[in-house]
C-alpha cells in the first residue's frame, strides 16, 4: 500500500544510489524529466546531468551526512527542492530527492 502512495503522489521522488545510478522515480519523476528521457532514466547517471558545482554539492552531502534544500524557478513555476541521503541500517546508499511546486508567495508562520 504504502507503494501506491508514494508512486501516485504530486511530488517527484528521485532516488539514485552512493555511485549516482538512478534506482527509482515515481510517476512524478518520469512526467517531470521527460525530456531527459523519463522512465529510460531508470540505470542512468545522475551526475550526467549536473553541473560540476552540483555534482559537488551532492558529493559533499553523501560524504557528510546532510541535506540539501532550495528553490528553482523555470518556465513560470517556483519549486522546491530537498535532497537527503536514504540509508539502509545506519549506512548511507544513496540520495532521495523531492521537488514540488509551490506557488510565488508563501506564507510563513512562526509557531511558539
Amino acid at each position: 500500500m504504502t507503494e501506491k502512495y508514494i508512486s501516485e503522489l504530486p511530488v517527484s521522488i528521485t532516488v539514485s544510489d552512493n555511485d549516482g545510478k538512478i534506482v527509482y522515480m515515481n510517476k512524478k519523476s518520469e512526467k517531470v524529466f521527460e525530456n531527459y528521457g523519463g522512465k529510460e532514466l531508470l540505470g542512468k547517471n545522475i551526475f550526467d546531468y549536473h553541473s560540476p558545482s552540483s555534482k559537488n554539492k551532492i558529493t559533499e552531502m553523501l560524504t557528510n551526512n546532510t541535506t540539501n534544500s532550495y528553490t528553482i524557478e523555470k518556465n513560470g513555476i517556483k519549486k522546491m527542492i530537498f535532497q537527503s541521503p536514504w540509508k539502509e541500517n545506519g549506512e548511507t546508499k544513496g540520495m532521495i530527492e523531492f521537488s514540488f511546486e509551490i506557488p510565488f508567495e508563501m506564507p510563513n508562520f512562526i509557531r511558539s
